[in-house]
């Protein structure tokens, strides 16, 4: 069987690193760049419209490229139409509107005679110095910051230093938890800093590992923090202090201690159990190999933190993990470019797309299961979007497996049964 071809749903002028869906306005948010360096390669946010072609086919529009200036967007999180971006060692947060179009900018777009609305046109309200700065941005005030196009605005609101490495700062994971009043932020120094949201007041700062913070996340009602480190520690934390470390190596004896990393920590709901959580790790080996051992995801109970099961994920190394909003699935990237997608409750592999990407693929992102007066997921069971290093956005649909009603099911067998009966009547005179 040949690869799985999935087609490009957008393609940016630049490296992407995250992307994340508004759960709102089901915007596509995503973002990257190229950095400080003079590449001419920009840095950007690029806000999305998504829609559903068909049942199981999608096409995306640019509707609004929100510029960065000299700092790539490596990782992001969204709520409440607020983005928090981290930017080499800081989280910058950044409003965003939807407005409806304008009359005028309509018959514009007509007379364009395309769907993508590309107005990058900057304004400020303090005056320039010949520095070129604001003096409301010199002062610290971003308040009226601002880009606009007739659909999105985007004004900066407050900035960060979220990593404090005196060699190379940078915030690898920001995070909000589910209730949107703490702001969780890790990095290259080791260290997990939590802010209260919106004021921006930091709450904790504490060192949670010996070198960087890979991942981490919040339980619902904030009682736990868990975060993943490469000091080969995956740890759960109540507040600022230590609740205990999780040892996936209790699923797995045989194999030898310090040989694997824990690289990506999610938690996730218990379809039909309100009340459940779970706790998903994935482990990565420490070093590579001639013949690659495979990479492992770990199942936890999300109260008890004990391992329920862990399941070989390929020989694959896995760049990143995502949660769909029941819990019913996950996703997997990979530094190879792959994505596949598993059920949650048995960790079996339900979608795989090899190498769909030409290099790592850097976030991804499940589509909500549920938007006001929009359906995204239209006749699929699920679909999850993902970015690579490569510029590109993908879709990934599984569509719905079909089903038959059981009294159909009954009365196609009942024509069997008859036939059969009529067949043996008829080669057998005298059989009943």
């Amino acid at each position: 069987m040949g690869k799985r071809r999935v087609p490009d749903l957008y393609r940016a002028p630049f490296p992407l690193y995250s992307i994340k869906v508004d759960p709102k306005t089901g915007l596509v948010i995503t973002a990257g760049g190229g950095g400080a360096s003079k590449t001419g390669i920009k840095n950007a946010v690029h806000f999305l419209d998504l829609q559903l072609v068909g049942e199981h086919q999608y096409s995306a529009s640019l509707l609004h490229s929100h510029d960065t200036e000299t700092r790539a967007t490596m990782n992001m999180a969204v709520g409440s139409g607020v983005i928090a971006a981290g930017q080499d060692g800081t989280c910058c947060l950044m409003s965003f509107k939807h407005s409806p179009q304008r009359e005028g900018d309509k018959a514009a777009s007509k007379d364009a005679g395309s769907s993508v609305q590309q107005g990058h046109a900057r304004r400020r309200a303090g005056k320039r110095d010949k520095g070129g700065q604001d003096e409301a941005v010199g002062s610290g005030d971003t308040s009226d910051l601002k880009d606009e196009t007739a659909h999105i605005s985007v004004t900066a609101l407050a900035e960060v230093l979220s990593d404090l490495n005196p060699q190379d700062p940078l915030q690898k994971v920001v995070r909000f938890s589910p209730d949107l009043s703490l702001l969780l932020t890790g990095g290259t120094d080791g260290h997990i800093r939590v802010w209260e949201f919106p004021s921006m007041k930091k709450k904790f700062d504490f060192k949670a590992h010996e070198g960087e913070i890979e991942d981490l996340d919040i339980s619902p009602g904030n009682k736990h923090l868990v975060s993943a480190g490469r000091d080969f520690s995956c740890s759960v934390w109540s507040g600022s202090q230590l609740a205990m470390g999780l040892n996936w190596l209790e699923t797995m004896p045989q194999i030898a201690e310090k040989t694997y990393r824990n690289m990506a920590c999610r938690f996730g709901k218990v379809e039909d159990q309100k009340h459940s959580i779970r706790l998903y790790t994935v482990q990565i080996p420490h070093k590579r190999d001639r013949k690659p051992p495979p990479c492992y995801l770990t199942k936890w109970n999300g109260q008890s933190f004990l391992p329920m099961l862990t399941a070989s994920c390929g020989t694959e190394v896995i760049s990143s993990l995502a949660v769909s909003d029941s819990g019913t699935f996950l996703g997997l990237g990979t530094v190879t470019g792959s994505v596949a997608i598993y059920i949650a409750f048995s960790l079996q592999k339900l979608y795989y797309a090899q190498e769909s990407h030409g290099i790592v693929v850097t976030d991804l992102a499940f589509l909500p299961d549920s938007l006001k007066g929009k359906n995204l997921k239209g006749n699929n069971e699920t679909a999850m979007l993902s970015v690579a290093v490569d510029s590109r956005c993908q879709v990934h649909a599984v569509p719905n497996r079909r089903s038959f009603s059981i009294w159909l099911v009954l009365f196609l067998c009942g024509l069997v049964v008859m036939g059969l009966v009529l067949l043996l009547q008829y080669l057998f005179p005298g059989f009943i």
